[in-house]
């Protein structure tokens, strides 16, 4: 007996000491996060981003910011192995850092697909109405997405904005042979594209086929004026007209496009039965329907798949928390929606069946539902 207890004794240590470190790994990885997130901001990384040592007093010069804060972080982003110091044994003010080149893609080329700094703005955004969230797990409510303020909105986009600009047009769409068809052929071709955000799965299908004309559909109102100010910055507003409003208030689009696309939505949604009944109506008999929605596994494990550590992060501090603000009853979907939830929405909207579309992408998952 005595030998057993002890065992066990030593087996709670065991456990106890490796989730200590397991914590700390974690407080570190939110540190270094957070600090990411000032260097993107104040544009440090940017002022970096051509590889040459500089001092404090060099970078608050370049970004016009406070040269005892630009040390403190460029010392702390050194100890956390983001940055280089040529010789840490020189002296503070005359110390030189650098991005090496390694990290140069992922910081400071917002044009790369490995880029990753919106990662910390969106993450900022993620916790921005703690107390309003903590009140919504105590009574059931939920926090409407305009509470999240600015960083969740540009983060989110600023995350699949090469997705979209890069590789919807260029792979996935073109994957899907009979759509990819009619996107190239006339007459020009009609997209309707719900839960547009700030409009970069709009443009990037603008942009991928030159002849389609584009809606985009959003009710978050901020989301749809930036959406305009980049659509002209593509000159694309002769051949996009973003919409915040509800597309299934308008009657009259019934049956008139040729596709009809949610990117990474239907698991916000309140309504999600109601949004993909409009979905269907929209896109009448001839029309396709395609939506992208995270890589979830297929049921619950204790491990999870590969990204789900990630999903379930977002679900617990936004997506669950505005799918219960924005409509009641509300389906409480959260980011975790696996395909079989899919499948019974669509079904429940008059859809005959979902189909996984052999779309290979690490994060996200493709649907045609038909």
């Amino acid at each position: 007996m005595t030998n057993t207890l002890t065992a066990m004794i030593d087996q709670h240590a065991e456990q106890r000491d490796a989730f200590i470190e397991r914590m700390l790994q974690s407080a570190s990885g939110l540190f270094n996060l957070f600090s990411v997130y000032i260097g993107d901001r104040l544009g440090y990384y940017r002022a970096l981003g051509a590889g040459e040592w500089v001092t404090s007093t060099e970078l608050a010069t370049r970004t016009q910011t406070h040269e005892r804060y630009a040390r403190e972080w460029l010392e702390q982003q050194t100890v956390a192995a983001i940055l280089e110091v040529a010789d840490e044994r020189e002296d503070a003010l005359w110390r030189r850092y650098r991005l090496p080149p390694g990290h140069r893609e992922v910081l400071a080329e917002p044009e790369s697909l490995n880029y990753l700094a919106p990662l910390a703005q969106i993450a900022v955004g993620a916790v921005y109405p703690i107390h309003a969230l903590l009140d919504a797990y105590r009574n059931g409510g939920g926090v409407p997405y305009g509470d999240y303020g600015v960083d969740l909105r540009e983060g989110q986009a600023g995350m699949n904005r090469n997705l979209f600009l890069y590789e919807l047009g260029q792979q996935h769409l073109p994957a899907i042979a009979d759509v990819h068809a009619r996107l190239q052929s006339d007459p020009p071709a009609r997209i309707a594209d719900i839960g547009c955000g700030v409009g970069w799965s709009s443009i990037g299908m603008a942009l991928a086929y030159p002849n389609v004309k584009v809606d985009g559909f959003d009710l978050d109102e901020p989301s749809i004026e930036e959406a305009w100010g980049y659509a002209r910055q593509y000159g694309l507003t002769d051949r996009l007209t973003f919409h915040a409003r509800d597309a299934g208030s308008l009657e009259v689009l019934n049956g008139r496009y040729d596709l009809v696309t949610a990117f990474e939505c239907v698991h916000d949604l309140g309504n999600p039965v109601g949004v993909l009944r409009t979905m269907r109506r929209l896109a009448g008999d001839r029309g396709a329907v395609i939506v992208m929605d995270e890589r979830v596994g297929d049921e619950f494990t204790a491990q999870g798949n590969e990204v789900e550590w990630m999903m379930y992060g977002w679900s617990i501090l936004h997506c669950l928390p505005v799918g219960m603000a924005e409509h009641q009853p509300s389906a409480a979907t959260g980011t975790v929606m696996r395909t079989d939830t899919l499948r019974g929405y669509a079904r429940e909207a008059g859809f005959q069946d979902v189909e996984v579309l052999p779309i290979d992408n690490f994060f996200f998952r493709f649907y045609r539902l038909r």
